[in-house]
């Protein structure tokens, strides 16, 4: 992959807009960085401090979040999205 290609292809995941309504039930550090208008560090910050837990998957232990906790912090009741 050159180097072109990767940059258009961060630009085009940057342009990408999430769909509160159609979010997946397990949402990135990034995406939830977006939503949240917080940095990355930010996110590591609130899951030691409880505020935000994340899980855990793969060896490598990347991190996610559950849509309705996410959901909860911009105000959303889950299910009436």
């Amino acid at each position: 992959m050159t180097l072109t290609h990767t940059i258009a292809n961060i630009i085009l995941v940057m342009n990408q807009q999430l769909d509160l309504k159609n979010l997946p039930d397990l949402l990135t550090v990034r995406e939830v960085a977006d939503l949240l208008r917080v940095s990355p560090l930010t996110l590591k910050r609130w899951g030691k401090r409880g505020k935000l837990p994340a899980i855990r998957i793969n060896s490598r232990g990347d991190r996610r979040y559950k849509k309705e906790q996410v959901q909860w912090l911009l105000g959303i009741n889950p299910d009436q999205s």
